[in-house]
């Protein structure tokens, strides 16, 4: 097995008199895609906002890169190598592809008298990155509405892939998108793992996970119920632990 990225232990979190997570460990490897998966209330959300930040857990422990890590904040799971990508793809419509890529981190213009955002550099490094990540049909121009749902994702990813971001997480990609649009997604977030990042893919979508994830990570009601590689099970099966219904084959 590759080398750990992420280790998960234990991890409980409530919210009031409601345990959204019951104890929950995960890992992510170096160069892996972990497919998160269960039904609505199953907790995958909470876990992974757990991870990059946003929400600190009641109790367990978290390592990224073999340290103990308690993040305070968003920005320092950003800042540490993690980056979430939300199904609404968290970009500014009416921006352009250049300004979203650099969105919260634009760099500013050196030995200016007043600080301004450097625009030429975020042109130039925004065609070079659509360039290598084969998303030559974008223009960085462009304003980011005039783009569809799958482009919109694939940006999004971009960015993380720029800003060379350990860990990508996205939630629901896919979420809402076409068959050819999700097909495109699907093949970004492989190329993700090519370029030595890593992936945790949360969806509902048990086909698409079986399309490029390494393992599948199951939650049900809090807890996590499976954590196979896709070689050891089948989509029933992983339907049967999301459920806890067994899958009649007709």
């Amino acid at each position: 097995m590759t080398e750990e990225l992420v280790r998960m232990e234990d991890i409980v979190k409530s919210f009031g008199k409601v345990q959204a997570l019951k104890g929950v460990d995960m890992e992510v490897h170096n160069k892996e895609i972990v497919g998160l998966v269960g039904d609505n209330g199953a907790g995958k959300s909470t876990l992974i906002k757990i991870l990059s930040g946003a929400l600190s857990p009641t109790s367990g422990k978290i390592w990224f890169e073999e340290e103990r890590v308690s993040f305070q904040g968003t920005n320092d799971g950003i800042k540490a190598g993690i980056e979430t990508v939300y199904q609404d793809a968290a970009l500014v419509g009416q921006l352009s592809v250049a300004r979203n890529l650099f969105l919260g981190r634009e760099p500013l213009k050196k030995n200016a008298l007043l600080p301004s955002l450097d625009k030429q550099y975020m042109d130039e490094q925004a065609v070079k990155l659509l360039q290598q990540v084969g998303l030559t049909t974008i223009d960085p121009s462009a304003k980011v509405n005039n783009l569809s749902g799958g482009q919109r994702q694939s940006i999004a990813i971009a960015r993380g892939m720029f800003f060379r971001a350990k860990l990508i997480i996205l939630d629901e990609p896919t979420n809402n998108l076409g068959v050819e649009e999700s097909r495109n997604v699907l093949s970004f977030v492989m190329e993700t793992k090519e370029r030595g990042h890593s992936s945790i893919f949360i969806t509902h979508n048990i086909r698409h996970i079986y399309q490029v994830a390494d393992r599948i990570v199951v939650l049900r009601d809090g807890k996590k119920v499976g954590d196979l590689t896709k070689e050891e099970t089948t989509m029933e099966e992983i339907e049967e632990m999301i459920t806890g219904i067994e899958v009649l084959n007709a």
